[in-house]
């Protein structure tokens, strides 16, 4: 076997190897006779089949095996004597023709090209110096979330007979939707009740109800979203017949101790603790993630070093895959917009590199300091990503313990936070009390990702009753600091309701 370095340029290597056919018939005859004593064949004795006979019918297919396991050891030979570190799998060119080299007329003639890791030393997470916003639960905070929560458990109780119901009123009615006069699947519901202003049916819808009292009959005219999920009925006109059944006014709900009682509480005193408590984990959740992102800015202006181009091009591939979908689903920011494609390919290519390289410098410090995931951290994530998928956990389980590689993809995330909170707990890390819009005001990290994806689409779930929500989980709920997104159809009751 002969190996020749042909390149060797910064992290780009290559290597041209050669294996002769002699080698490769050697180890031919070598496997035949290790096998012989096993064969079996119609004609001839168990393990007395000769070995002329077992070349002719099988010599072919055991030579494939025998090239393609010459070339993982001449590539592995390659790396360990040149001390070489591979970022990823070598890719090969064989210089013959690979039916000639397995009916053993050519040498293994093949070029190995591989990029190698980057040799740097991390900067020293001591040295580091970071700012941490954090942030106080305040007294309008925690009135904001019982108020919120009040509102979740609003009640509504009939207004007379011939009260025309008004924006906050809930009017119960019967439905049935058509288009084009034909009705369509999911478009009819009986006892359907609807709060006006509340967003949650399809625009148009809920304004058209203001005025009407018990027993009216209406038609709804409104025209579904374009990005409504059912594409059978996205951007179309639509006609609702309504009747309306019962007009309701809200009842105002005390918040005291009854009321946290109807809730599962003691007492309104343990119904606001629960609640900072809440609002103080999300806080401190927020605190972190800002003190990670200014981290990784601090460890990035730190670095500087060459990048693997395979690792690069891999990690923009996978960005650049998701900017597409997103381009064909008319999810663009208003800032990518204006840019031309080259423009676009050229920002998010350098997200690529900022990442590959910040995952090669936490690679780096989490190695030096010893840093590794447990079995128990594994089985934890695998758990938890099992029951994402209710009556299948034991296929999902089983899936992850008998595929290494999406082993590894719930590993790297867990890695990640195992390290950042290593250097977080070296470095110099200076709170700066901020108020909570501060705090939540920033919630990208420039270049650290791209934009923000579309979140993945859910089935609506059943309302659970009141009393059994947690309570300052549900209160803790509030107006984000940006402006929220549209609101989308859900999958169900096509018909009407918004996601």
């Amino acid at each position: 076997m002969q190996v020749t370095q042909t390149k060797a340029e910064g992290l780009s290597h290559s290597y041209d190897i050669v294996v002769p056919v002699e080698e490769l018939k050697a180890r031919l005859d070598a496997k035949i006779a290790e096998v012989q004593p096993q064969v079996s064949l119609k004609g001839f004795r168990p393990g007395k089949v000769p070995a002329a006979h077992i070349k002719r019918m099988f010599g072919k297919s055991m030579m494939g095996e025998i090239v393609e396991g010459t070339m993982n050891e001449a590539s592995e030979k390659a790396l360990n004597d040149n001390n070489i570190k591979p970022a990823g799998q070598p890719h090969f060119h064989l210089k013959n023709e690979a039916e000639d080299v397995i009916a053993g007329k050519a040498d293994l003639a093949f070029h190995m090209h591989v990029d190698i890791m980057p040799t740097f030393t991390p900067v020293d997470p001591a040295k580091l110096s970071i700012e941490r916003p954090v942030a106080k639960v305040s007294d309008e905070e925690i009135e904001q979330s019982l108020n919120n929560l009040a509102d979740s458990q609003k009640a509504y109780e009939d207004k007379s007979a011939k009260s025309k119901a008004a924006d906050g009123d809930a009017v119960v009615i019967d439905f049935v939707g058509s288009i084009n006069g034909k009705e369509f699947e999911g478009g009819a519901a009986e006892d359907a009740q609807v709060v006006i202003g509340a967003g949650q049916f399809i625009p148009g819808f809920e304004e058209q109800l203001v005025g009407v009292k018990v027993g009216d009959e209406k038609v709804l005219k409104v025209t579904f979203p374009a990005e409504y999920q059912a594409e059978d009925l996205a951007g179309k006109d639509a006609e609702f017949a309504v009747t309306v059944k019962a007009v309701k006014k809200p009842v105002e709900t005390k918040i005291d101790d009854e009321f946290a009682k109807k809730l599962g509480m003691d007492s309104l005193k343990a119904l606001r603790e629960a609640i900072v408590n809440s609002l103080d984990s999300e806080h401190k959740a927020q605190s972190r993630n800002r003190a990670k992102r200014r981290l990784l800015d601090a460890l990035d202006a730190e670095h500087d070093f060459d990048l693997p181009s395979n690792m690069v091009e891999a990690e923009f591939n996978a960005i650049w895959q998701q900017v597409e979908a997103d381009v064909k689903a008319g999810n663009v920011d208003d800032e990518d917009k204006d840019k031309s494609e080259e423009d676009l390919k050229k920002d998010y290519r350098d997200i690529a590199m900022r990442r590959v390289r910040l995952g090669l410098v936490l690679a780096e410090i989490g190695q030096e300091a010893n840093i590794g995931v447990a079995a128990e951290e594994l089985a934890r994530a695998v758990n938890a990503e099992a029951m994402r998928y209710p009556g299948q956990e034991q296929q999902i389980a089983e899936y992850f313990q008998k595929n290494p590689e999406a082993q590894a993809r719930l590993r790297a995330p867990i890695f990640e936070e195992k390290v950042v909170d290593y250097i977080l707990e070296l470095a110099e890390v200076k709170d700066v009390n901020v108020s909570r819009e501060e705090l939540y005001a920033d919630d990208d990290a420039p270049g650290d990702k791209p934009k923000k994806k579309p979140a993945a689409k859910k089935k609506t779930a059943a309302k659970k009753p009141a009393a059994k929500k947690d309570p300052a989980k549900a209160a803790a709920k509030k107006p984000a600091a940006k402006k929220a997104a549209p609101k989308k159809a859900a999958a169900k009751k096509p018909a009407a309701k918004k996601k």
